[in-house]
Parts: C-alpha cells; sequence; structure tokens
C-alpha cells in the first residue's frame, strides 16, 4: 500500500510522517508533492499548518497537482484525510483573512470561532471528543471523549449536518471530525494526541469506504 503524505510547503509533515509510520510499518509511506505519486497512491493524508488561503495557494502552485488531486478522491474515491487546516481547506469558502475558495470536496464554510468571552482564541490545548457517529469505523476502539490536541482559531461549518461525525465543546460546538464518502477531516491533530490520534490514523488506514 502506498501512503501519501502531501507536502505544499507548510504542513506539518514530518511529525504526521512519524505517526503515521507508528501504525502502519509495513505501507510505503512518502511525503510528495508529486503529480505522478497521487496517481499510484492509495492514500491522502494532507496535514495543515498556517492560514487557510496559505494552504490553498501552497496546492495551487504545484503544476497540475490540484487537477490531479480531485481525479484521484473524487473519481477513483480514494480514501482522504485532512487535517487541522487540512480539514478546513476541505470547505467551499474559508475566511481567514479575507475569503478564499476551498477544495468544495466537503460543502460548508470556515469562519472564525466566537464562543466565551473568558475562553482564549486560538483553541490551544486538549478537548474531549464528543462523537455524533459512533458506528463509522473511524472510531473503532475509540471511547467517548477521549482527549485529542487542538490549535484552531477557525472552524469548520458543514451546510450538511450528517457529514459531521464528531464534535467538542469550546463555548460553541467545533466540528472536529466531519465526513463524506472516502473524505474525512479531522480538526485536531493526530499525530500529537497520543494513542487516541494513533488509534485515529489507524483506523483511516485501515478504512475501506
Amino acid at each position: 500500500m502506498k501512503i501519501i503524505i502531501i507536502d505544499y510547503g507548510a504542513g506539518n509533515v514530518q511529525s504526521v510522517f512519524n505517526a503515521t509510520k507508528e501504525v502502519d510499518s509495513e505501507s510505503d509511506i512518502i511525503i510528495s508533492n508529486k503529480v505522478s505519486d497521487l496517481k499510484s497512491a492509495n492514500y491522502f493524508i494532507l496535514p495543515g499548518v498556517g492560514a487557510f488561503g496559505d494552504c490553498m495557494e501552497g496546492l495551487r502552485s504545484i503544476d497540475g497537482f490540484l487537477s490531479e488531486l480531485r481525479n484521484q478522491v473524487l473519481k477513483y474515491k480514494k480514501p482522504f484525510l485532512g487535517i487541522c487546516v487540512g480539514m478546513q481547506v476541505l470547505a467551499s469558502l474559508g475566511f481567514e483573512n479575507g475569503e478564499h475558495q476551498g477544495l468544495g470536496f466537503i460543502n460548508g464554510k470556515v469562519e472564525k470561532i466566537i464562543g466565551d468571552e473568558n475562553l482564549k482564541i486560538p483553541h490551544m490545548g486538549w478537548n474531549s471528543l464528543k462523537i455524533k457517529q459512533p458506528k463509522h469505523p473511524i472510531f473503532k476502539d475509540i471511547k467517548e471523549e477521549e482527549n485529542f490536541y487542538f490549535a484552531n482559531s477557525y472552524h469548520f461549518i458543514c451546510q450538511n449536518d450528517n457529514n459531521v461525525l464528531g464534535y467538542v465543546e469550546y463555548g460553541t460546538k467545533i466540528n472536529s471530525v466531519i465526513a463524506k464518502d472516502n473524505i474525512i477531516g479531522a480538526q485536531f491533530h493526530p499525530e500529537k494526541s497520543g494513542e487516541a490520534g494513533l488509534k485515529f490514523l489507524k483506523n483511516f488506514l485501515s478504512w475501506r469506504p
């Protein structure tokens, strides 16, 4: 099996690579931004660090990359995991430092978190996950309210609530696991979330949508 961790110039790729290798030592795991690697991959992981617009600009700057990624994910239905900003760019639009078009893989928008005035933004640190769809394979062996590590000032508002698999409370509900068909997004960083995060990654790599 071949797993591509997408490198657009700003993602937290090395720690995601290390965590992925820890849960799957047998697969071919590579960090890449090559169109040819997209064609031969079985699974995709898009890590995210930084702003929505910068992430999209990084992806657009690689000649032919976005077109082929859409082809592999939407036409050939290869499993895709977006992490943090990598989840947010699944949206149709993002409003971080202006208005930006996203990948549009899952209908929705990304807006600044507006919650309790006593809570600091960004939402930084550990939070307990509340699972809406516990039968989804991504939650195998993950218990209700296990803790995951977050670092975000913006959140994904899904157009269709059925796309929300799990959320956390931080002054408001923050959608933290979303999905549609072969596509999953995690607002938290599984690679920084200890055993729970490793289980999440392992479940993704065992998933056959």
